[in-house]
């Protein structure tokens, strides 16, 4: 089967998976969606222990687990499967694959999660994926390589650990705002997400005390194109939510768009407020109708 779409990617926030005060204060949240996050937040030696509380913090959670996810650690090192072993059987909402090298990274996952999905009596195919695309240098020649990649449903990137993954020592300009090889690693994820025909999601604001660069941040790549991004605080999903939620006037003007192309059907192009609107236009509007639900 096709792995099931959440009806909102607006806010992934995630909660390390070795708190359970965490997870429970994330998961009780208005984030549309939870990442417990068996990698970055986790020391090597409290892996086992996160492993057990998340798996029974999925099992004790089973209504809404849709929307309760797993980041698990990259498959080139040693803790993947031991990952998927102990919170498989509790059967998550989905998958967070981290620090891939290409599309050929979704194939593997693909064949372990069919195993174990098998093993547990889950539907074949029902656990959907998010990939960080951008945390190794490799990574970035393969952005647009992930259409028709099996399970993912949404890509995203990351700017920490590609600038480990390159050697540099910042990956910020003077000003604070990203350097050159991160606005290409933002700019990429979204082209690779738009030829795979997956929503872009942006990456974290790391200072969740500011919410109002939050707020500019969010609303300038949904202009992009990008339709969520992911959180570290609950604090920052109320932001994110209003930013990336279509306001009144956006949704009264794109309606009149798809209303006045309605009524005038076969016209490539037609005036609309003192401007020459052509079919992008519609798809737009179309596109942000359908992220109103309307």
């Amino acid at each position: 089967m096709t792995a099931p779409v959440p009806p909102r990617m607006r806010s992934w926030l995630f909660a390390p998976g070795d708190s359970e005060r965490k997870m429970a204060k994330a998961a009780a949240s208005d984030a549309d969606l939870v990442l417990f996050d068996l990698e970055d937040a986790v020391a090597t030696e409290s892996k086992p222990q996160a492993r057990r509380l998340v798996h029974d913090f999925l099992a004790a959670n089973e209504a809404g687990r849709e929307r309760l996810w797993v980041r698990i650690n990259p498959l080139d090192g040693p803790h993947t499967l031991d990952d998927l072993v102990a919170i498989m059987p509790a059967r998550p909402g989905g998958i967070m694959l981290p620090k891939v090298y290409g599309c050929q990274d979704v194939d593997v996952l693909d064949h372990y999660l069919t195993a174990f999905e098998a093993a547990q009596g889950i539907e074949r195919g029902s656990t959907p994926v998010i990939v960080l695309i951008t945390e190794t240098a490799e990574a970035m020649f393969h952005t647009g390589s992930y259409k028709g990649a099996p399970r993912v449903i949404a890509l995203t990137w990351g700017a920490e650990d590609l600038a480990d993954s390159i050697g540099a020592a910042s990956n910020r300009n003077p000003d604070g705002a990203y350097s050159f090889t991160y606005e290409l690693a933002r700019s990429m994820t979204l082209l690779g997400a738009a030829t795979a025909g997956v929503p872009a999601i942006e990456t974290i604001h790391a200072d969740f005390r500011d919410s109002e660069g939050l707020r500019r941040r969010a609303d300038q790549v949904r202009r992009d194109g990008y339709a969520g991004m992911l959180a570290i605080h609950p604090d920052q999903v109320a932001v994110i939510n209003a930013a990336f939620t279509p306001g009144d006037e956006e949704i009264a003007r794109a309606q009149a768009i798809v209303d006045v192309f309605a009524a005038n059907p076969g016209v490539g192009t037609i005036g609309f407020e003192g401007a020459m609107l052509d079919r992008p236009y519609l798809a737009r509007a179309q596109r942000l109708l359908a992220q109103a639900g309307r």
